[in-house]
């Protein structure tokens, strides 16, 4: 359940609202789904208020409404627009990398949270203690989905150039999500042995150990 590479976190700066000019288009909804992350992480979904992402947005209360419709709908809707930021930046980065190994670092560094107060990974936890119907159970299985296949497309590739081991994909990449997501929430609950340790070196000295091709090192 992965976060962004987007530097320390730090509470978001509210704007003033401008009745008379509202953002439109991918403008508005942007700076509404920003807003929105960050209440969530902050107030939960128990206490959160539509006019509290409109607050935090610049944005009349009408206008949120217009965009994510009724509350119910909001942390997916919210989780999926987070998620295909995310992973837009994370295909730029991954453009940018010249090997299987830069790319596979590049997709740890973008799946685990920065730290205890990652306000996209304590969005992960809000939607998954809701209860969901099955639509809303499709939606975060494409998202988790998601997860799988990009870390199965750079083994793949990496294997296939003979820079990784000859694994099985699938059961590599169920270990492999297993190993990050159990680190995601030591890190997130805030383990004492992640203050002087790096999760990131950890899990990517565990995943090329498992990828080194044999007779190497």
């Amino acid at each position: 359940m992965p976060t962004s590479e987007t530097g320390p976190s730090r509470p978001a700066a509210r704007v003033p609202t401008d009745r008379k000019r509202q953002p439109s288009g991918d403008e508005a909804r942007g700076r509404a789904m920003r807003a929105a992350i960050g209440v969530i992480a902050e107030k939960g979904t128990a206490a959160l208020r539509m006019s509290d992402i409109a607050e935090r947005a610049g944005m009349s209360t009408g206008h949120i409404l217009y965009h994510f419709g009724k509350k119910d709908r909001l942390l997916l809707e919210v989780l999926a627009w987070s998620q295909a930021d995310l992973w837009d930046r994370l295909r730029q980065a991954l453009d940018q990398a010249a090997t299987p190994a830069e790319k596979l670092d590049l997709f740890v560094r973008f799946y685990l949270p920065r730290d205890a107060a990652d306000e996209r990974y304590a969005l992960w936890t809000q939607v998954l203690a809701q209860r969901h119907d099955e639509a809303g159970r499709r939606v975060l299985t494409e998202l988790l989905d998601g997860w799988d296949e990009r870390l199965e497309a750079i083994v793949r590739e990496g294997r296939d150039l003979g820079h990784f081991a000859d694994v099985d994909l699938p059961e590599f990449t169920v270990r492999a999500v297993a190993m990050l997501s159990g680190l995601s929430e030591d890190v997130m609950f805030g383990r004492s042995r992640w203050q002087q340790a790096s999760p990131h070196a950890f899990a990517l000295a565990a995943l090329e150990r498992e990828l080194r091709p044999a007779g190497q090192g």
